[in-house]
């Protein structure tokens, strides 16, 4: 009751522009769905119910009322005097730069982006940090682009351009202050895919072109079709946990990485300059990290075997997932359709505090598809769909992780002791069929597949699956040494293609293929690693 009369008092002393500034601070913290926010009281209550702000972790609003040089009230009020961190270097260059802008600077700089942004968002009653958002709403500007920013800037008032100056050095020369706040949401429409805008040169005539980016392939994997074992790219190895470079998709897949614009807007085309960016992380700075969603499936109708050891991999992957900070929900033997109603009412939830989310299937599986316990095939695609950008705002920018447990390939396997995920008989079972590509087509998806197309993944009836033992592990062991997940899961390439079963014939290579812009790094969790089951 004590820390609810605090945080009335300081509501009472904040002015409406006071709670327009902090509202603004926090949006990578709560995302950009904040426009129920209406008095100081709605933000708190806000930050309160995300785990952000509370009478034992206080220390946010004390970073905040700084910011906006109300410290103050820290002292009147007997708040902490350390601040917290949580607010990112970037979204505090963009307040002071509001703040040291005059009216009249403001109206020269509506009048700049005249040809930028909407006219009702050019209105005379618009303030700075409304337009700043307004163009991180249309990925005219976010924190390793402020091109169009600068040359605004440059123009209108050319000695802020200092502030701008020190955030990018800081940002150059410590990987602690790039990406702390969280991406930007773009702007979406009805099209399932999204495309980067590139904010033209002032002044210039843009152009009416797109200018689309192919991913690097990955090393590819042949299959011998001798033995259906996999033959292992050159070079491979394990050169140091976090050494690992970070592959993309096969050379057979290609991605357009587009982002969604009105029609009525002119396109632009845009080189990125690979020399000098770099390569920043994913916000992970939540109180909950997102959902992690286990769909595991034992027990299948005629046609296709119990899938034993997997309950195995259900264990480690919810254990280590709520190691991470995940909130993990397990459904288990769904049907097709029950597997698709899944992914979509997941993707129908807020997920505008969350970080990320993860998305994990065991079952049988066909090339590019995952069956439900009902024999029926869903293809990954229809799964992940739901969560892309211009169905689920609230994860856009945000990564998104699929991990599929399930064979791609057709090829009989032996009666070996160590069982494959599919429907032959006998101790080993190939789980796949032909179907469509599975390789995620829109931004920030990752999808690791236990296995490259045409291929039986394998699992054994006593320990789980190579590839979910493996993830599970490295995760544990990796994490801890601030490793990025695709390096991770080029860890679990290496240690997954040098298992074998007792007869030395079976092999296997995962394929991860993904779509991210920043590296994936889960903080270090506080608590010790689970014991995972062997």
């Amino acid at each position: 009751m004590f820390f609810q009369k605090l945080l009335l008092d300081i509501g009472k002393a904040l002015s409406g522009e006071d709670v327009k500034a902090l509202t603004f601070l926090c949006t990578d913290i709560l995302g950009r769905n904040l426009t129920s926010v209406a008095s100081a009281s709605d933000l708190f209550s806000h930050l309160g119910n995300w785990g952000f702000l509370s009478a034992e972790q206080p220390h946010l609003l004390t970073e905040l009322l700084i910011i906006i040089q109300r410290a103050r009230l820290t002292r009147g009020l007997d708040l902490p005097a350390e601040p917290s961190s949580q607010i990112s270097p970037y979204r505090k260059m963009l307040y002071n730069l509001s703040e040291d802008l005059t009216d009249a600077d403001l109206n020269d700089v509506k009048f700049l982006l005249a040809n930028y942004l909407p006219r009702k968002k050019l209105e005379k009653n618009v303030s700075t940090l409304e337009i700043w958002l307004e163009m991180e709403h249309k990925d005219l500007m976010h924190e390793h682009n402020l091109d169009l920013l600068e040359t605004i800037i440059s123009k209108v008032c050319p000695m802020l351009m200092d502030k701008i100056n020190q955030f990018k050095a800081q940002n150059s020369t410590s990987p602690a202050t790039q990406e702390s706040g969280r991406p930007r949401s773009v702007s979406v429409s009805n099209a399932p895919n999204q495309v980067n805008q590139a904010p033209p040169s002032l002044g210039a005539e843009r152009s009416g072109s797109f200018a689309t980016q192919e991913f690097t392939p990955l090393t590819e994997c042949s299959v011998n079709a001798s033995n259906n074992s996999t033959d292992f790219p050159r070079g491979l190895n394990g050169g140091g946990d976090c050494g690992a470079l970070s592959h993309s998709l096969s050379a057979h897949l290609k991605i357009d990485v587009v982002q969604t614009m009105a029609p009525s807007e002119p396109r632009t085309s845009h080189t990125t300059d690979t020399n000098t960016e770099v390569l920043g992380t994913y916000p992970m700075t939540a109180a909950k990290r997102g959902v992690c969603l286990i769909i595991n499936n034992l027990n299948f109708a005629d046609g296709l075997r119990k899938r034993d050891g997997t309950m195995l991999d259900e264990e480690r992957l919810r254990a280590v997932f709520a190691w991470l900070g995940f909130e993990v929900e397990v459904q288990r033997d769904r049907r097709a359709a029950e597997m698709l109603t899944a992914s979509r009412e997941l993707a129908g939830r807020d997920h505008g505090p969350a970080d990320c989310l993860v998305c994990c299937v065991l079952s049988h599986g066909k090339e590019g598809s995952v069956c439900g316990v009902d024999d029926r095939a869903v293809a990954v695609e229809k799964l992940r769909e739901p969560f892309n950008g211009a169905n689920c705002a609230s994860l856009a920018g945000k990564p998104k992780l699929f991990f599929i447990q399930a064979c791609q390939g057709t090829g009989k396997q032996k009666v070996v002791r160590v069982c494959a995920d599919g429907p032959a008989h006998g101790a080993v079972c190939g789980d796949a069929l032909k179907g469509t590509d599975s390789i995620p087509s829109d931004a920030d998806f990752l999808l690791g597949m236990s296995t490259v197309p045409s291929c039986v993944s394998y699992r054994d009836r006593e320990t789980g699956t190579w590839f979910i033992e493996s993830l599970c592990q490295n995760l544990v062991h990796m994490v801890p040494k601030g490793c990025d997940l695709v390096s991770i899961l080029t860890k679990v390439n290496a240690d997954v293609a040098k298992k074998t079963d007792e007869a030395g014939v079976k092999k296997q290579m995962p394929q991860p293929g993904f779509s991210l812009r920043r590296k994936v790094v889960f903080p270090i969790p506080k608590a010790p690693p689970p014991s995972l089951p062997h």
